[in-house]
């Protein structure tokens, strides 16, 4: 699990007026919360929280105002629909040794049983419970040969130790579906149907 340092800062501007002033700098907008202590309203530096974002469920190392260090990892995040820039992140904090309630990305490889099947990703994250620094950054399933009609559940997915399931074990999450046939073109036999009548 990989651990970003970034500088935030405390702030006491909110509204749509402040926030958009915020974004101008190359700023982000946030709010940390957790353990039961009010939530702290926070800037932090766009293109830093961008590049620390791509890795899912990454820890952030928090520098604020250059007092307090604190750990957190992305509870919400908020991009703009068409230019994919970050408007808001909610943070959530964590300590070291601490178990949080996180989704981790599922990816499968291998190839399906011949046949043109169809793989159906039922979840793309698998709800998992894991210690705040040791989230791992995905889990790898293998669907080598599956034909259709198979299906991978939760409990068949092998998880890191300490890391165990938040959800139901039965709860399916990926799935091969049959390649759909292609249906012959209607009109045929009625044309000719018509033309005898």
């Amino acid at each position: 699990m990989s651990e970003v340092k970034i500088a935030a800062e405390t702030r006491t501007e909110f509204g749509k007026g402040a926030a958009r002033r915020i974004r101008r700098a190359d700023k982000v907008p946030g709010v940390l919360y957790g353990h039961g202590s009010d939530p702290i309203h926070l800037t932090f530096p766009g293109h830093e929280l961008l590049l620390a974002l791509r890795t899912p469920n990454v820890l952030i190392a928090l520098d604020i105002d250059g007092k307090t260090n604190e750990l957190a990892i992305p509870k919400s995040v908020q991009r703009d629909p068409l230019k994919g820039f970050l408007e808001h992140v909610d943070l959530q904090l964590v300590q070291r040794g601490e178990k949080v309630q996180v989704e981790i990305p599922v990816q499968a490889e291998g190839e399906l049983a011949p046949g043109g099947n169809l793989l159906e990703h039922v979840l793309d994250a698998l709800p998992v419970e894991a210690e705040a620094t040791h989230i791992p950054e995905n889990v790898t399933v293998s669907v080598e040969g599956l034909a259709a009609g198979a299906s991978v559940l939760a409990k068949d997915i092998e998880l890191p130790s300490g890391v165990t399931l938040s959800v139901d074990e039965d709860a399916v999450v990926l799935q091969v579906l049959a390649a759909q046939a292609e249906e012959a073109p209607e009109g045929g036999e009625e044309g000719e149907e018509a033309a005898e009548a």
